[in-house]
């Protein structure tokens, strides 16, 4: 019986090596390696020669194994809670924008907002010989601090939720910016203010809560425990949270929320309730996502700086990899965007 040989279709081909070039120019590996990193210690016209034929042959050098011989990869880790989360977008473009005008490439993963999860992600990039790790809402914060020193790799946090200090982080000054979207609100007239806030007991929920509190005592309006309602940060979380709301034998005349997707939520149910935004209760958000502009009525919100925000921490990265001094805590004010889910209250209310 004839056995027939056939080569498999899905071989891999074999990839051009530092040696394959050696061979090809008739001088020694080490030459070679010498001339592609633009060595002085090789002769002009031999080094031309390398690459020339290293470029004739489509040569492309090994990050990897470039990495480990300069124990510099040129990656940046970038955690996020979720890619699905519209608030990362802007923050991510602002991290990838600077690290490419650097050089740096970027490696991107989920943490799903579960602290076990961040972990094992920051140890991955570490295990991926990452050259620096940037954080977005971490659940974990300052637990970072004991690990820099074993794991050697500079790590920036942005909007850090862990109470409690972190060696370099980008912060959004929660509490003023808060204040000054309450303060609008009481400047409208609104007296009954509610507060949706998020349930998982935050930093930043803390700290926008604060501002809250702040404004009313300042214009002497009497805090009432029950007009704050916790959401989850989703759409979603927003409708439940504002049911409580509904209940009241009085409504707030206007609802201070968390973030953004929390009043997309209020403003749905709202709605749903036959009640008119802002006509019957004003609504306010936090963040100033993209699609704000583009619900109805257009949400008025405060407006974090999310690009300017990635783009500090890359840059504090950056600092931290050439061993210069960076600023260690860098907080970024906030935008009060007024539109239309916001007025004066009913007269009769």
């Amino acid at each position: 019986m004839n056995t027939i040989r056939t080569a498999s279709v899905c071989s891999k081909p074999r990839q051009l090596s530092i040696r394959d070039i050696a061979t090809a120019a008739e001088v020694s590996h080490s030459t070679v390696s010498r001339a592609l990193q633009h060595s002085p210690l090789v002769k002009r016209e031999t080094a031309e020669k390398i690459q020339h034929i290293a470029e004739e042959m489509g040569y492309r050098a090994s990050a990897i194994a470039r990495g480990l011989a300069t124990n510099h990869t040129s990656t940046i880790g970038v955690v996020v809670t979720t890619i699905a989360d519209p608030f990362v977008a802007e923050i991510i473009g602002g991290i990838e924008e600077t690290a490419n005008d650097h050089g740096y490439s970027v490696f991107l993963a989920n943490s799903n907002a579960d602290s076990e999860r961040e972990i094992k992600v920051v140890h991955s990039f570490e295990e991926r010989r990452v050259d620096g790790i940037v954080v977005t809402s971490s659940r974990v914060g300052a637990l970072y601090t004991p690990m820099l020193s074993r794991m050697h790799i500079p790590i920036v946090l942005i909007n850090n939720q862990h109470p409690g200090e972190f060696v370099h982080s980008v912060m959004i000054a929660n509490l003023e910016a808060s204040r000054d979207a309450t303060r609008h609100l009481i400047a409208l007239g609104h007296k009954r203010i509610a507060y949706l806030g998020d349930q998982y007991g935050y930093q930043s929920d803390s700290e926008r809560f604060a501002g809250y509190r702040e404004a009313l005592a300042e214009a002497g309006l009497p805090f009432q425990p029950e007009m704050v309602v916790h959401g989850d940060g989703k759409s979603e979380g927003g409708m439940r949270a504002v049911e409580k709301l509904l209940a009241l034998p009085q409504l707030p005349t206007a609802v201070f929320c968390y973030n953004d997707m929390s009043a997309l939520g209020v403003l749905r149910r709202l709605q749903l309730a036959g009640l008119e935004v802002p006509r019957d209760v004003s609504v306010v958000g936090f963040d100033d996502l993209f699609l704000a502009q583009f619900c109805h009525p257009p949400l008025t919100t405060v407006r974090q700086p999310k690009r300017r925000m990635g783009q500090l921490a890359m840059e504090t990265l950056l600092s931290l990899l050439a061993g210069a001094e960076s600023e260690e805590n860098i907080t970024v004010p906030g935008e009060l965007i007024v539109r239309e889910s916001t007025a004066p209250p009913r007269e009769d209310r």
